[in-house]
């Protein structure tokens, strides 16, 4: 009856520039085995498919087999960074083949254990690089967003592609690959906003005090002809408290809310008639102590009745074209009363002030009852809750079923390595 010894893994070898095989650079040396102290050089015995001297192929997976009767009972790659390369070895023994194409520009070591028909372990240890990407093969690379640190729970996370993906399988792979994990553990998703940009959230806002870790293992991976996954920089983000700002167009009032309870009511003005505040969830993006605001940068003609030039102080932005939360002294006699601004929320100097210490980036801001359009929800911040979570679950690339992820993700099928 024939078994499958334990060998223990090699210390040490000298590399020998001697060919074998397809010409693999291989080195050897004698293992410390409770079963064998004497296992046989299976140098003789292997055959190597895909490497061509001591360079491989990128494009072609790692094939060996065995002939002259015995048979392999185990194969070993990994890089140079220790990640353990995919493959299967068939039920007879005959033959191990890697599921993916070499990462280009890596260096390969495999450790093939093998036994005659008298059962006697066998073992080969194989060093190879594979080829550098040549000229005309890209590199996708992946930069997640926003930066490290804390925010409100509101904050969705970003992924922008260096190159756009297109086909769905391809971005399968990508999105597979992009891995959010939260403690607490949330239902989330990726949603392709376009073919360079996902973004992610959870199904309802994140915990509070949570944190999320977001990384890509896309190095490696062969996402489509020339095109293969680079290394990318991972990033961490905690949450503070749950804080809300719920604005009343019609009421003209603010109600600021901590973790589910009201902490302060402040008398506002949003837009008047023409120029009339955006429904929806926002998101506050930034926090400027001073700003200037122009009116020529939101299309108002210089000189017009509705033109404006405006030293402001303490405002929370919410939207990319320039609608803030920020101190209006201006039209306090307005606050709580009438809707006299341009679009923006205005209230006191001595309010904003309190509220722009009080919020952080990812807070929520939400606006009702404004006779304002909803808010988008990509192309001008950060408008991703306004999507109910059926339709935020159709942006996903994954089959039904796999676009929402708890706490891990699988690594995508053509992955060499399988995590970073």
């Amino acid at each position: 009856m024939r078994h499958t010894p334990h060998i223990p893994t090699l210390l040490s070898c000298t590399v020998l520039a001697a060919a074998l095989g397809a010409g693999l650079t291989a080195c050897g040396g004698s293992d410390n085995s409770s079963l064998s102290s004497d296992p046989y050089d299976a140098g003789d015995q292997l055959e190597f498919g895909g490497p061509t001297g001591d360079k491989a192929d990128s494009d072609k997976p790692l094939e060996i087999s065995s002939h002259g009767g015995g048979r392999i009972t185990d194969v070993t790659a990994t890089d140079a960074r220790g990640h353990q390369v995919a493959g299967a070895l068939d039920e007879d023994g005959e033959r191990w083949r890697s599921s993916a194409a070499l990462e280009p520009g890596a260096r390969y070591t495999v450790r093939v254990r093998t036994e005659n028909e008298d059962g006697r372990p066998g073992r080969k240890l194989l060093t190879f690089k594979a080829a550098k990407a040549d000229k005309n093969r890209g590199r996708l690379k992946v930069t997640l967003g926003p930066k490290s640190g804390q925010y409100g729970v509101g904050q969705p996370i970003t992924a922008e592609l260096s190159r756009p993906v297109k086909g769905r399988e391809a971005r399968a792979t990508v999105e597979s690959a992009l891995r959010v994990d939260s403690t607490p553990a949330v239902n989330g998703a990726w949603y392709w906003v376009d073919a360079k940009t996902l973004h992610y959230r959870p199904r309802s806002y994140w915990p509070t005090h949570a944190t999320v870790d977001v990384h890509s293992t896309l190095a490696g991976v062969k996402l489509g002809k020339n095109l293969w996954g680079a290394p990318s920089k991972g990033l961490r983000i905690t949450t503070g408290d749950r804080v809300e700002a719920i604005t009343d167009a019609a009421s003209h009032t603010m109600t600021v809310y901590r973790n589910g309870r009201v902490i302060r009511e402040l008398p506002v003005t949003t837009g008047k008639p023409g120029f009339d505040t955006r429904n929806g969830i926002k998101v506050v993006l930034a926090k400027e102590a001073f700003v200037r605001m122009r009116s020529s940068t939101v299309g108002i003609a210089a000189g017009s009745a509705d033109s404006y030039d405006l030293p402001v102080r303490w405002a929370a932005r919410v939207t990319l074209s320039g609608e803030y939360v920020h101190a209006a002294p201006w039209s306090v006699g307005s606050q709580g009363a009438a809707n006299v601004s341009h679009g923006c929320t205005g209230m006191s100097t001595e309010n904003a002030e309190w509220f722009f210490n009080t919020v952080k980036e990812g807070d929520i801001v939400k606006v009702v009852n404004s006779d304002g359009e909803m808010m988008a929800p990509f192309d001008n911040g950060f408008g991703d809750w306004n999507l109910s979570w059926s339709k935020w679950r159709e942006g996903t690339a994954l089959e039904p079923g796999n676009g929402v992820t708890v706490n891990t993700g699988k690594a995508g099928a053509t992955r060499l390595s399988p995590r970073l």
